[in-house]
């Protein structure tokens, strides 16, 4: 089952992407790049990751970063029936190798998780994966295939945030605005919804950066570079991981959907125990 693993190489894509500018830019500067990124802990990570494939690939990242969690009310999830679990997105990578391990042991790799498209190139999690567009028009393919696996009878996964938690106004870190698609394909595939609060969250740094990104205008974001750094901070660490009661599918308004995830949002920060 061993495949060519995916390498991350800086050096590689400035001098391939900016071939005109390369020799002008410092030595020091792109070996900056990648320690910030961290390069060579990734790279171990995926090519550690080659042997294996969906949960188990999932499960060989978990053990690189020596990270465990904790699932609590599982029994909330009722023993039969497809559902969609809907999760905040606290960490940024890290939360979804977890819910993937936690929730595809339960069902015997039998899932489907939400990512953007890029992510498509680890493809020890590529039978994992659902594939979404967030910089561009969705393909008409693409999106008949989506719509085909919640019709399906795998179960699914998904950030409804899309980017992972912020500061929010008051100081408190949490998912932003919760999109109306997870409520939506709720109602049109017929699933109930599973809602999911992982207990985590990244270092004040991140925090401060996306800010200051924000504050200075810059549309792009520029914090996601932080993320692998981010991930080698949670190592030794083990995440709670809190299940609700499943939210029916026929309960839901489907004249207010983006009120609805909002409110399923709401519930989501209601989970943890105090």
């Amino acid at each position: 089952m061993e495949q060519q693993p995916l390498r991350i190489d800086v050096d590689s894509v400035i001098r391939q992407r900016l071939p005109r500018h390369y020799k002008y830019i410092p030595r020091f500067v792109i070996r900056w790049v990648e320690r910030i990124i961290k390069q060579d802990g990734l790279n171990k990570i995926l090519t550690d990751m080659s042997v294996a494939k969906g949960v188990e690939a999932a499960d060989i990242a978990l053990a690189d970063l020596n990270v465990s969690y904790n699932a609590v009310d599982e029994d909330n999830i009722p023993g039969d029936g497809r559902f969609i679990f809907a999760s905040n997105h606290p960490l940024g990578g890290l939360d979804g190798m977890a819910l993937i391990s936690l929730i595809g042991h339960r069902y015997h790799g039998e899932i489907k998780f939400i990512v953007n498209d890029l992510l498509m190139a680890v493809k020890p999690l590529d039978n994992v994966f659902m594939p979404v567009n967030k910089h561009g028009r969705q393909s008409r393919q693409s999106a008949q295939e989506i719509e085909a696996e919640y019709n399906g009878d795998k179960q699914m996964i998904t950030f409804p945030a899309g980017l992972c938690s912020r500061r929010l106004k008051g100081g408190t870190i949490g998912d932003l605005r919760w999109q109306k698609f997870v409520v939506s394909q709720a109602i049109s595939s017929q699933r109930d919804i599973i809602p999911i609060y992982f207990d985590g969250r990244n270092s004040k740094f991140f925090y401060r950066f996306a800010k200051l990104r924000e504050w200075l205008g810059i549309k792009f974001n520029i914090e996601m570079v932080l993320l692998p750094r981010e991930m080698f901070k949670c190592s030794g660490q083990k995440f709670d991981v809190y299940f609700g009661h499943p939210i029916k599918w026929q309960d839901l308004d489907a004249k207010n959907v983006r009120g609805e995830a909002e409110r399923i949002r709401e519930m989501v920060y209601k989970l943890k125990k105090t």
